[in-house]
């Protein structure tokens, strides 16, 4: 359901996966999604338009989604979120008698409670549960994240970090001439954030805190969405860039990467643009997981005053050697080329485990 032209980290992922599997690899790896039109190896499902999901669309009937799963015989399927294609990611698995594996990427429990409470934040944490628990194997991108599941009753999920591409996103990048393009002098400290436009991603905290640290300072947010962020001169709105070139670009361009939201499952920006050879000042989630003292800075949540200190603390430490560390971590740790041997170690796993094709309601399970 997240797999979309203007999508976030999955969309990322799942375009990742696509180019490293056909270079490197005999799979068949296909995307099928409710929000694109069919090309190459993306499937169009039938869906049902929800009010209130940014514009992502619900695979819809789940019966029509399960026959299409089936329809192309695959070996082993990842269901992205917790939707209807999960029901009929598990329905396939079922007739197929093949092993079916969750990537949680999205803390959907935590986002409804932001926007209806505690209560109907426990009503999430009991459907993940109910949907998670007959998966095969549950992933999760953060250790924070494998703990929220636990934490909701699904015990068994695994780590397993997202990537980068560590040739694209580089510090070769940088282009002497976009401050120029944004009307930015060349001693401006230049922060950046590049991502969807959402309440849970905080940009007000950013924005309120880039006008208060001053004239010296200059935020650029990348990105589109339901919420548009307050103008200010202090800030240069970009696009949502679809080019993997043109935000390596900018995000090289820039002095340091800043993120107010502490919601954030992984956190890909972070590492794309550490990649990239830029410190991160951020406030928690998954990205603290990324970053550490050598390369960047916490700032305390829905707190102004804070981000402005980690900020202003950022530029006044060895900004070159900050930037030394940050590529070092991403592209030592965090390239495509380290992750997704690991992703299909996972897929092996998974796939050793399941019994031979058995009739649907009849199928057994092996524990690990």
């Amino acid at each position: 359901m997240f797999y979309a032209p203007a999508g976030g980290g999955v969309s990322t992922y799942l375009n990742a996966k696509s180019r490293w599997l056909q270079r490197r690899s005999s799979v068949r790896h296909t995307i099928l999604t409710s929000n694109m039109p069919s090309h190459d190896n993306v499937v169009t499902l039938p869906y049902l338009p929800v009010p209130g999901l940014h514009g992502y669309r619900w695979p819809w009937p789940i019966r029509r989604v399960t026959n299409i799963l089936c329809e192309l015989q695959p070996d082993i399927i990842e269901a992205g979120d917790g939707s209807s294609g999960a029901w009929a990611s598990l329905h396939a698995r079922d007739r197929l008698g093949i092993p079916a594996v969750a990537f949680y990427h999205s803390d959907t429990p935590r986002l409804l409670k932001r926007r209806f409470g505690r209560v109907i934040e426990a009503g999430g944490e009991w459907y993940m549960r109910t949907v998670y628990r007959d998966f095969d194997l549950v992933l999760a991108p953060s250790r924070l994240m494998v703990q929220r599941l636990a934490a909701m009753g699904v015990k068994r999920a695994v780590h397993q970090p997202l990537g980068i591409d560590s040739v694209m996103f580089r510090p070769e990048r940088r282009d002497s001439s976009f401050r120029e393009q944004i009307g930015v002098g060349p001693e401006t400290r230049l922060l950046v954030y590049a991502g969807r436009f959402t309440p849970e991603k905080k940009l007000d905290i950013l924005v309120d805190a880039v006008c208060k640290l001053g004239a010296s300072y200059h935020l650029v947010l990348v990105g589109d969405g339901v919420t548009p962020p307050r103008r200010c001169p202090q800030v240069t709105v970009l696009p949502f860039m679809h080019n993997q070139d043109d935000l390596a670009r900018v995000l090289a361009s820039c002095d340091a990467l800043a993120h107010a939201g502490d919601g954030e499952t992984f956190g890909l920006i972070a590492l794309e643009a550490m990649a990239c050879g830029l410190p991160v000042v951020y406030t928690g989630g998954g990205i603290a997981e990324l970053v550490d003292h050598s390369c960047g800075l916490r700032a305390d949540p829905d707190n102004v005053g804070s981000m402005c200190g980690a900020i202003e603390a950022l530029f006044a430490r060895d900004m070159p050697a900050l930037a030394a560390n940050a590529r070092r971590r991403a592209a030592d740790h965090y390239d495509w080329n380290t992750i997704m041997p690991q992703l299909l170690a996972r897929y092996e796993g998974a796939l050793a485990t399941v019994a031979p094709t058995v009739p649907e309601g009849n199928r057994r399970y092996v524990a690990d």
